[in-house]
């Protein structure tokens, strides 16, 4: 799963690692706090990388991962597999990486890092 090939995710040739960056970089640049990249390979067959970032508001979450969409849409032709938004969690599904973008009580409540975390598999942005 590490080389992206589902979907528009096909013709990219960039790793799951890079998607993950990329994805991070843009919730950075954008606000998104507390932004971390957890490497899931070899933990789980549901994706390689989970990216998470939290928000202060409910538009925030919203418009957090509005904004990654767009981008990798209209930067490198990438469409997700699937999204889930809800005022407090937006989850958008890349095949290999996941974002999670969390209202900061939600994140705090689900501690998602704290499930994932085996020592030396989270970066933090």
């Amino acid at each position: 799963m590490e080389q992206i090939k589902k979907m528009s995710l096909e013709s990219n040739q960039m790793t799951a690692l890079e998607l993950a960056k990329k994805i991070a970089d843009v919730l950075d640049e954008k606000k998104g706090k507390d932004v971390v990249i957890i490497d899931l390979k070899g933990k789980t067959i549901v994706a390689d990388y989970f990216v998470l970032a939290s928000a202060k508001s409910t538009t925030a979450v919203r418009s957090l991962a509005d904004n990654v969409d767009e981008k990798l849409s209209k930067e490198y032709g990438l469409e997700p597999r699937g999204r889930d938004i809800d005022p407090k969690w937006a989850a958008v599904d890349y095949g290999c990486v996941i974002l999670h973008v969390f209202h900061e009580e939600t994140r705090e409540f689900f501690k998602l890092e704290r499930l994932w975390d085996d020592g030396d598999n989270i970066i933090r942005i």
